[in-house]
């Protein structure tokens, strides 16, 4: 967990304003992607008149689909949380150590709910919650 407890001025009006666009922008993308997989994933469950070798390529074109938008359905959800905080003044903030993360952080992932630290411990299943 990050060792520093010095906090650095809040984030301006026009800075969170540009993380907000960031993030709706993103959000809609994703949107999109999400939606042309739906119809791509309904193509494929609608060929009725396939032989076997055909089904289980289609089988395996819905599975890849649903991996990948069960992982924009996350990161769609991140957004939303990112736009909450953004609303309530806990943005750029690691939800785990309150550590006011660095815009390159932010940039970079602007939905990221926690600093690189703890981000780190988290995927090492070392984050409690």
């Amino acid at each position: 967990m990050p060792t520093s407890t010095a906090r650095v001025p809040k984030r301006g009006k026009r800075e969170l304003e540009k993380y907000r666009r960031l993030l709706e922008q993103k959000k809609s993308e994703l949107s999109d992607e999400l939606a042309k997989a739906r119809d791509a994933e309904e193509e494929t469950t609608e060929e009725s008149t396939q032989d076997i070798a055909d089904k289980a390529v289609s089988s395996y074109t819905r599975e890849f689909l649903y991996s990948l938008t069960d992982g924009e359905r996350t990161v769609l959800l991140r957004i939303d949380e990112a736009l909450n905080r953004i609303d309530d003044g806990t943005y750029g903030y690691c939800l785990n150590c309150n550590v006011q993360m660095s815009d390159k952080r932010l940039a970079a992932v602007p939905w990221t709910p926690h600093c690189v630290d703890c981000q780190e411990l988290a995927e090492k299943g070392l984050l409690e919650g």
